[in-house]
This record gives C-alpha cells, sequence and structure tokens, in this order.
C-alpha cells in the first residue's frame, strides 16, 4: 500500500450488494486477512481510480446501523472511531438498495454526522423500471450533501462513477453532518457534551458514550468524563430512541421530495415466487428437492476429474520413481510428498461443486427465504431461523459456520447451534466420505437415473443434519441458561447469480481449503513417511529377518520383496504406535494402518485419506504405482482373507466421521467463541463417545 492510496471503507446493510460492488472495484487484486484480536474475515483490495490515483477498499461486514449488536457489527463502529489507527479510512462508501432506500438511509445519516467524506452508492438500479422507482438524482445529492451515484453492481453499470466520486470526495477533504442530534433532542446535554473535547465530532463523542468504545488518542480525563454521561442509562437511552426517531422523521423529508415509487408500474414477480418457496409444504419439499440435486451432483460431475487427477499424481509417482536416482530423497518425494499433494488436489472438484451450489443459493436470495421457512422448526429443538445459516454454511467448513452464530441474538441459542454445527457435513469429511463410498457402494443407477453413490452420500449429509437436531433438542432441555429470543430476517430480492461473484467465492473458498489442509496434510505426510521409514535398532535387522525365514523360502523375488516391505512398515515407528492402540479400535473394524490414519485426521479430518496413501506407498513395492483408490481397495486383512475396505468397515468408517469432533481448528474457535475450554472439550469427548459407540454398532451388526 502506497502512502498516497486512498483509503476507503465499504459499508452496508445486508443485501445491498456490496461484495459485488467490491468484487467490481477490486478484480483479483484482493486478499483476506482478519481484523485485529477477532476471528472475523477482513477483505481488503486495491481499486485503480485512475491512472494517477489507487485506493486501497475495505469490505467491512454488514451492518443496519453502527449501534452494533454483534461481533460483526461492533467492527463498523471500532473503524469508524479509531481516527488515530492507519487503516482508518479517508472515504466511507455507502452501499444503498434502491429498493429499500429509507431503512439503508439511516446507517448513512449516522456515518455522515460524524463528519468524514462519504459517497452513497445507490445500487439495483437496473430494477427502478421493474419496481415502478423514479429518483431525482441531483435533488437528493443537495439534500443530503454528498455524492450519490447510481450503480448496477452485478452489470458493472455506475463504477467508474462510483471511482471519480470516491476522489472528489477525498479532494474537498470536508464533511458536514446530515442530521446532528443535539438540537431536536436536548441542547443543553449536548452542549456539555460537545465541551469535553474538540478533536472529535459531537455525534463521535456521543456514540463513545452510548458504546462505551473509546479511541486510543482518549485522554483518561476525557474518558472519565464520557463515562459519567453514561451514568443515567435511562436518559441514555431515551435519547437514543429520540435520535432514531429524529432520523427517520429527515430521511422522510428527503425521500419525499426525491424518492417516488408507483406501484402499479411495477412488474415484480418476487412475491409469486415467495409464495412457492415458503409455502408450508411446498417450500420444505423444494428445499429436499435441492439438497438431493446438489449431492446427486457432487458425484456425478466430479468423477472424471478426480480420477483424471488421482492417475496424474500415480504416474507422475511412478515417472519420478523411474527416473529419479535410488536413495532416501526420491523415497521422500515418491512416497510422502508426491501421494500428499494428490491426496489434496484431489477433492477439488467436489469441494469445488459444493461451493458453486452455497453461492448460488446465496447470490439468488433463496437463502434468506430458507432462514424464514426454518425457523418454526428450528425453534422446536433450542434454536432459531439464523441457525440454519451455520448448519448449511457448516456444509463447507465449520469454522466460519460458527463464526457466523455471532448474528444470533440469544445467547442460548447461539451457543447451542455452535455446539451442534460440527455435526453438519463439512467439506474436510467430503474427501473420507467420497473415497469410502466409492470403494463400499456400487457406482449404478437406481430408477435409471439416480446415483446411488450420491443418495448415499445425501443420507451421510442427513445423518449429520439430524443428529445435529437430536443434540440440539437435548441442550435445549438440559442447558439451564436464561436468554431472549427474537426473530428478524430481511428478505432480499430474487436476481440472478453474478458469474463473477461465484466464480470469486469458489476460487477464494477452494484456495483457502487447498492451502490450509494443504499445508497440513503435505507435512503430516512427511513426518509418517519418516515414522513408516524408520525405526528402533531392532529395525535394520527386519530385512534379513524376513528373508531368512524358511516360510518365506518358496516366494517369487516380487512377492518377497512385497513382504520385506510389508516387515519394516509394520516394525517402524508409525507401525509400533499403530499396534499399540489397535486392541481398542478392532471391535470396530481397524486395523493399526487405519487407526493410525484416524490418530493423525484429529489434525484434519481430510488427513485421514492423505495418511493412508502415505502408509501403503511406503509399503507398496510394486513395479507401477497404483493410485490412491487402488491402493485402499486392494488392501487385504491378513486375517479373514478378505478386503480390508468391505461393506462393514466401510461403514463403520462412514459412522465414525458421521459422528467425530477430528478438527482441532474448530475446537479452537469455539474455546474462542465461548471463551472457554469447557464446551469445547464437551464437544471433543462427547461426539467422540458417540462416534466410537455408533461404529461398534454399525461393525457388530454388519459383519
Amino acid at each position: 500500500m502506497s502512502k498516497n492510496d486512498i483509503k476507503v471503507a465499504l459499508i452496508g446493510n445486508p443485501n445491498t450488494g456490496k461484495t459485488s460492488l467490491f468484487n467490481q472495484l477490486t478484480g483479483l487484486n484482493q486478499k483476506v486477512g482478519n481484523y485485529p484480536g477477532v476471528t472475523v474475515d477482513k477483505k481488503e483490495g486495491l481499486s485503480k481510480l485512475s491512472p494517477t490515483q489507487n485506493a486501497v477498499i475495505t469490505d467491512l461486514p454488514g451492518t443496519y446501523s453502527i449501534n452494533p449488536t454483534s461481533i460483526d457489527e461492533s467492527i463498523v463502529l471500532k473503524t469508524l472511531l479509531k481516527k488515530d489507527i492507519k487503516e482508518s479510512p479517508d472515504v466511507i462508501l455507502v452501499v444503498a438498495d434502491v429498493e429499500n432506500l429509507k431503512r439503508n438511509l439511516l446507517l448513512f445519516s449516522q456515518i455522515k454526522d460524524l463528519e468524514i467524506p462519504t459517497v452513497l452508492a445507490i445500487n439495483m438500479v437496473d430494477q427502478m423500471n421493474r419496481k415502478g422507482i423514479t429518483i431525482d438524482l441531483s435533488l437528493l445529492k443537495k439534500q443530503l450533501n454528498t455524492e450519490v451515484v447510481l450503480i448496477s453492481a452485478r452489470k458493472n453499470e455506475g463504477i467508474n462513477d462510483v471511482k471519480a466520486a470516491i476522489i472528489r470526495c477525498h479532494v474537498a477533504a470536508k464533511a458536514s453532518p446530515l442530521c446532528g442530534v443535539d438540537h431536536k433532542i436536548d441542547p443543553d446535554y449536548f452542549m456539555k457534551l460537545k465541551e469535553i473535547s474538540s478533536d472529535y465530532s459531537l455525534y463521535e463523542l456521543w456514540l463513545m458514550v452510548t458504546q462505551s468504545n473509546f479511541p486510543e488518542t482518549v485522554t483518561k480525563e476525557e474518558k472519565e468524563k464520557l463515562l459519567a454521561f453514561k451514568q443515567d442509562v435511562s436518559k441514555v437511552k431515551k435519547y437514543q430512541h429520540k435520535e432514531t426517531i429524529y432520523r427517520y422523521q429527515e430521511i422522510n423529508k428527503i425521500l419525499k421530495k426525491t424518492y417516488i415509487i408507483d406501484k402499479s408500474k411495477a412488474t415484480d414477480l418476487r412475491a409469486r415466487l415467495d409464495k412457492i418457496f415458503t409455502h408450508k409444504i411446498f417450500g420444505y419439499v423444494f428445499f429436499v428437492f435441492l439438497l438431493f440435486i446438489i449431492f446427486q451432483s457432487i458425484f456425478d460431475w466430479s468423477t472424471l476429474p478426480m480420477d483424471l487427477i488421482d492417475g496424474t499424481f500415480a504416474e507422475i509417482s511412478d515417472f519420478a520413481k523411474n527416473n529419479l536416482p535410488t536413495g532416501v530423497l526420491t523415497d521422500l518425494i515418491t512416497e510422502g510428498i508426491i501421494p500428499g499433494i494428490g491426496g489434496v488436489l484431489i477433492f477439488i472438484p467436489q469441494i469445488a461443486i459444493l461451493f458453486l451450489f452455497i453461492a448460488i443459493l446465496e447470490e439468488t436470495g433463496y437463502m434468506s427465504r430458507v432462514v424464514f421457512l426454518m425457523d418454526k422448526i428450528m425453534r422446536r429443538f433450542g434454536m432459531n431461523g439464523k441457525s440454519i445459516v451455520p448448519l448449511i454454511s457448516g456444509t463447507a467448513c465449520a469454522i466460519p459456520a460458527i463464526m457466523a452464530t455471532r448474528t444470533i441474538p440469544s445467547w442460548k441459542e447461539r451457543l447451542i447451534t455452535i455446539l451442534v454445527t460440527p455435526f453438519t457435513t463439512c467439506s474436510a469429511r467430503l474427501p473420507v466420505y467420497a473415497i469410502l463410498i466409492s470403494l463400499i457402494i456400487p457406482d449404478t443407477k437406481i430408477f435409471g437415473f439416480l446415483n446411488l453413490q450420491g443418495f448415499v452420500l445425501l443420507l451421510l449429509y442427513a445423518l449429520g443434519f439430524a443428529t445435529a437436531i437430536l443434540a440440539a433438542y437435548i441442550l435445549h432441555k438440559t442447558l439451564k441458561i436464561k436468554s431472549k429470543s427474537f426473530f428478524v430476517v430481511e428478505m432480499p430480492n430474487y436476481k440472478l447469480p453474478s458469474i463473477k461473484n461465484i466464480f470469486y467465492e469458489i476460487l477464494e473458498k477452494t484456495k483457502s481449503f487447498v492451502l490450509e489442509a494443504g499445508k497440513i496434510i503435505l507435512a503430516l505426510s512427511i513426518i509418517l513417511w519418516f515414522l513408516a521409514s524408520n525405526g528402533p535398532s531392532s529395525f535394520e535387522n527386519v530385512e534379513k529377518n524376513t528373508v531368512q525365514n524358511p516360510l518365506n523360502q518358496h516366494l517369487s523375488e516380487k512377492e518377497l520383496q512385497q513382504k520385506i516391505a510389508s516387515a519394516k512398515l509394520e516394525n517402524s515407528y508409525i507401525g509400533i504406535l499403530g499396534k499399540t492402540i489397535e486392541p481398542s479400535i478392532r471391535p470396530l473394524g481397524y486395523d493399526w494402518k487405519i487407526g493410525i490414519a484416524l490418530i493423525t485426521s484429529f489434525a484434519a479430518r481430510e488427513v485421514f485419506v492423505g495418511t493412508l496413501a502415505t502408509i501403503y506407498s511406503v509399503e507398496a513395492d510394486d513395479e507401477k504405482t497404483a493410485t490412491i483408490k487402488e491402493k485402499m481397495a486392494t488392501e487385504v486383512n491378513p486375517i479373514t482373507g478378505e478386503k480390508r475396505f468391505n461393506f462393514p468397515v466401510g461403514m463403520s468408517l462412514l459412522v465414525f466421521y458421521a459422528f467425530a469432533m477430528q478438527c482441532m481448528a474448530t475446537l479452537a474457535i469455539v474455546k474462542r467463541e465461548t471463551k472457554s475450554w469447557r464446551w469445547p472439550l464437551i464437544q471433543l469427548f462427547g461426539m467422540g463417545f458417540l462416534a466410537y459407540i455408533s461404529s461398534f454398532i454399525t461393525y457388530q451388526i454388519l459383519s
């Protein structure tokens, strides 16, 4: 970032098209981090406003006002008040929805009173004719005393006007309040408040009083005086209420002159669609049908690219083994690094398809209908309609899903949602499910169109969701927490999904999976390779003892080398660890190799496949390297002579991973959100116990 770059904060209500505008302004010049001290995503991007002027755009969390009721919304207030911080904005870009302008202008009026240079971008103007809306733009600019731009972020209309407005606003560097809060409420009270400091606007001082949020530059003496204003709590609340009423009165006056809606000219399809999607019967039928389509697609569309990736990495490993000089480094590359990378990349097609559908549901506005539809059901189980968002987004990753619970105002409902969200099948489970289903479920069609493997995957997702609901009900009845509950959800307009937004969403989430999971899997693959290729002092004699064993004298050279490789693995450090835990997992149908994969996958569930790939790569001594799926398919139980991954074992593993809490990152985020180790430990041991018992019952019944 250059010191000459304009710092722009992008602010708006949820569902105003803020993300679309951010993508149009920044393109691929984006980065995602975290705000200091909180695990909230901070999206920044570089925008070229003119040939000589750049801007750093920060996309702040969606908020209805700067009187925060959640952690996400508090980020907006902290950003606006911390004028001493170098990231503090030079210009505020407020995004408003043309159809909900009155509500959006409440936030705008608050920001304008902070006396920060502000641009108002009214989005979705492509829908004005359809909605029967007309705006007197020049008069609106005059009434609001600010830069106002009409845009359609999805259609890339008005973006250059926004850039020009930001430059003009920054050059002017002066801003005046829109409403003011003093003369209509209590002039004497606010005059005394203003006397505390001349370094801040009156509204900034008022926010410090109401929100107890102080910039670092506020002196101890000033802080004490501001806190004194807060002592009369009833007066502060009364004045806040009056402030809101006054703001809406001013907004109504302005819109009455500049903003007209003629419903007779509107051609709205929304009401008719809502009758279907929120219907008490057909709404649920459509939702279930949609989920069915999604999980069928995950298997049908991903088969070809997954097989291609799997085969490619097997060929790369085979090429490296045949062309690199024999030695430890070659073994590390062919048995550790290449299988480790392949164990990550093979699942990109399925994960990308999952993120594709989630992005489409959010982009079209359908997800809000699901929230509304599910509220009645969720309340019976101790949650509310907003809980469905974490539960559904948990199919991508439990970490952002748990963070999404911050929008739930009731602490009890939020806690219950946090505790049960890990039951929903996340993308980390998908690699495990995919490989096991492909091994034990035939790739056949039922009724000529229903993919059996996709249907089993849908059942596993349904099992996770049903378990989450049941666990929520139990927690609702057992947790003795008093908490008020209310439910408010906005129904955005239906809109065609933006290809650009969907592309960025898939790219960002898939990249996050590859980099985050990839680092863990690759590191563990190298560690596992070392532990599987080395052992205690007796390890050096394994090959000699195997060759001299009379029982092996009749074996061919290829069979003998396979026997040596297996013996070495069994006597390695990893083999000794696996043998140690084997008695405890044998009742589930697992051997010591699967046991090692279970242990390593506590770092991240998807490590399970990569671990087995590494172990089998070390053990194998084939002339041609097999794919991960082929290695698992040909693994044999030496006691029974049957395939190791048969139907009982495969189902036992599927059930285990459906319930087990095998994600250290999720435990860490639960601790952070609940501010206690009590709840993540309850999750870890409770879900672990359920997974063990369920897998035991499954294996014993099926075998």
